[in-house]
């Protein structure tokens, strides 16, 4: 059995950058898929931060038809994120409804209902199926989009700001093990309310905040490869430190004010091993996403754990200069990858777009 992962698609943001939107890089993904058993859409399929929902369904469905196309009769499996939590609206309701036992680390269903059912139609003889928080791909190789990254992350984006507060309100989660509901508990919350922002149009999406790092990490560090402003330089030397120190006597926290690409990708590795050791995750392989880094590559430390496990991350398919070098030999969130799983085999990064030029890429966003 063949499985493919994709995440972070994030599609119908209203920059445009989301890639697979483009038939250009469409095209590019589908032929990566065919021939698969099994896609895993791995979080941020749907980006219900920017436009209201039905705006969002329709731009995401012409890719819906073309994985079903090239799926055939094989299997689809969504696995909601930060950004698209909202598809598990009819099954969080259905649970609640039935009195449902706490979330584990896999729960699947029929995508039958809502925005997903509606996506779910465009496929064809596809099997389309829910899964969260995560999906066992084989036995030992675990995967879940990583939202829960946010509670552990030590950069201080919106998101994470947002949630530590939250958290703070709520009196702290578990000094030690967790459970998915108690991630839940302090990040649904944040969703909710951006997700409530962006069906307001336009205008309620411009000060929701759901873009702020990246507009920050582009000030302060520039674009493209190109140097920084004079403002941006400011904002680097004291407004992200003056948010540091002020979110930990706020009790946020621990935080760094290094927004530099390699800090921001070594963060990401060690949330995704606090997660792992948190929720006691026993797998050979746990895939993530979320980061928007891709990884691991060329033997980098961190990805293998003390408990043998090793890490892995599916990368993005949205543009954002801000955070890329020159080219994709500069930067591990060089746009373009997917992870594909084959039995009895270790999980390979596939990487699809480092051909490409930020001309390229800028032509399409």
């Amino acid at each position: 059995m063949r499985t493919i992962l994709v995440s972070d698609l994030h599609l119908g943001t209203r920059s445009g950058a989301d890639l697979t939107r483009h038939p250009e890089f469409a095209d590019l993904l589908v032929r990566e898929i065919e021939g698969m058993d099994e896609v895993v859409l791995l979080g941020d399929v749907l980006e219900l931060r920017d436009r209201p929902i039905a705006e969002a369904i329709e731009l995401a469905a012409p890719l819906f038809e073309k994985i079903g196309e090239a799926i055939g009769d094989g299997r689809v499996v969504v696995v909601p994120g930060n950004h698209d939590h909202q598809l598990l609206g009819p099954w969080l309701d259905r649970r609640r409804l039935r009195g449902a036992a706490p979330l584990g680390l896999e729960q699947v269903a029929k995508a039958n209902a809502g925005a997903l059912g509606s996506l779910a139609r465009r496929t064809g003889n596809a099997e389309v199926v829910l899964a969260y928080p995560g999906i066992w791909v084989r036995d030992g190789v675990y995967a879940t989009h990583g939202h829960y990254l946010d509670v552990h992350l030590t950069v201080p984006t919106f998101e994470r700001l947002g949630v530590g507060a939250i958290e703070r309100l709520l009196g702290g989660l578990p000094a030690d093990g967790r459970t998915p509901d108690d991630y839940e508990a302090v990040q649904v919350p944040l969703y909710s309310f951006l997700y409530g922002l962006a069906q307001g149009g336009e205008r309620t999406q411009r000060v929701s905040g759901a873009n702020a790092s990246a507009r920050v990490w582009a000030a302060v560090y520039g674009r493209g490869g190109r140097a920084p402003s004079r403002r941006g330089k400011a904002v680097g030397k004291v407004a992200v430190p003056g948010a540091v120190r002020l979110a930990e006597r706020l009790g946020i926290g621990p935080l760094r004010s290094d927004l530099s690409g390699a800090e921001i990708g070594r963060a990401g590795v060690r949330a995704m091993a606090e997660v792992v050791r948190r929720l006691r995750i026993e797998a050979e392989h746990v895939i993530f996403g979320h980061t928007h880094r891709r990884g691991p590559v060329d033997g980098e430390p961190g990805w293998s754990l003390d408990s043998g496990a090793r890490l892995h991350n599916t990368g993005s398919w949205v543009y954002s200069p801000g955070i890329l070098g020159r080219s994709s030999r500069d930067s591990q969130f060089w746009p373009g990858s997917a992870i594909v799983v084959e039995d009895g085999a270790t999980p390979q990064l596939r990487a699809l777009l480092d051909d490409h030029s930020h001309a390229d890429l800028r032509e399409a966003a």
